[in-house]
């Protein structure tokens, strides 16, 4: 087992190395653990990052991680399996750390609807963030999939970039406070259940709907998310009412030791978001490790053994 670990990292996305990056460069012992499964993988270009702006994700990535190694951070491709009340943390490769603080920076996971065609075209021209998407595919015709409560507004979005905006209300009950406030928006509304896309020539041409094709250029969906961090089960740290970690103004969970950052707490938070909140987190950890260390010199100093918590 190493020693003299101040913060494992777990998870080398935008939010896990910019607290690599910061702590490194506050000249703390730190490790980074990634299992190389970025959530933004499919997509082919980085949107809405100032100065980054079209930059694929991996190549954002793979720059990120030059950075922080070259800082004297370590990065370990690896995934980790659990992390212990000691302050273990254990991963696939047989191997153990222990540090004195852990980020989880690990992110989250989209989940499709089980409906044929969408996992296929997913980042393609199945989309889900306005902010990151509609842009580029601006004024051609838009499908939004009811697949969960969410989709009502996320037409009622959609419709600022685009005249053709359809919402297929799927599984989803339209109320009539929300249909008003779609047809004031001009926005169109297919009833009925969703049997999947249909694609022709490496190009999604419609949705099907009880064996009716309606023509669409692009297909948007608010997917549902399920946070990334199973490796925490076993520290009961506290989750909001969608499973995600809570955290404090300081990036901290219910648990002292452990943080959170990126889409492991917020999986609203875009890449620009997430490198933000990953900086903060590195912040407010190194603070922390600051007057621990001041705590054990004053002890040193004193003859006071205690170890603060």
């Amino acid at each position: 087992m190493e020693e003299h670990i101040d913060v494992i990292v777990i998870g080398a996305g935008a939010a896990g190395l910019s607290a690599a990056l910061l702590l490194a460069r506050s000249r703390r012992r730190v490790v980074v653990v990634d299992a190389g499964e970025p959530r933004n993988a499919p997509a082919q270009q980085m949107r809405g990052f100032l100065s980054n702006d079209s930059l694929s994700p991996r190549e954002f990535l793979t720059r990120g991680r030059a950075e922080v190694v070259a800082h004297g951070a370590t990065i370990l491709d690896d995934r980790v399996v659990s992390v212990g009340e000691d302050r273990t943390v254990h991963l696939a490769s047989g191997r153990s750390l222990q540090a004195r603080r852990v980020l989880a920076a690990s992110g989250a996971v989209d989940v499709m609807p089980p409906l044929p065609g969408v996992a296929e075209r997913w980042g393609r021209d199945v989309l889900h963030c306005p902010y990151c998407h509609a842009y580029e595919v601006a004024e051609r015709d838009f499908a939004v999939l009811g697949v969960n409560p969410g989709a009502v507004h996320h037409a009622l979005l959609l419709r600022q970039w685009s005249k053709q905006v359809t919402l297929f209300s799927h599984t989803q009950q339209v109320s009539d406070e929300q249909r008003a406030m779609l047809d004031a928006r001009g926005v169109h509304i297919v009833e009925g259940e969703v049997e999947g896309v249909v694609v022709e020539d490496d190009m999604l041409r419609a949705v099907r709907v009880a064996g009716a094709v309606h023509p669409c250029e692009v297909v948007f969906l608010p997917p549902g998310m399920r946070p990334r961090d199973e490796f925490l089960t076993g520290l009961g740290c506290d989750r909001d009412d969608r499973g995600f970690l809570r955290v404090d103004e300081y990036w901290r969970t219910s648990v002292n030791w452990v943080y959170a950052a990126g889409n492991s707490t917020d999986p609203r938070a875009q890449v620009i978001t997430a490198a933000g909140q990953g900086s903060a987190a590195g912040f407010a950890m190194n603070h922390d490790l600051t007057m621990e260390d001041v705590a054990l010199a004053v002890a040193a100093d004193t003859g006071d053994v205690t170890t603060p918590a």
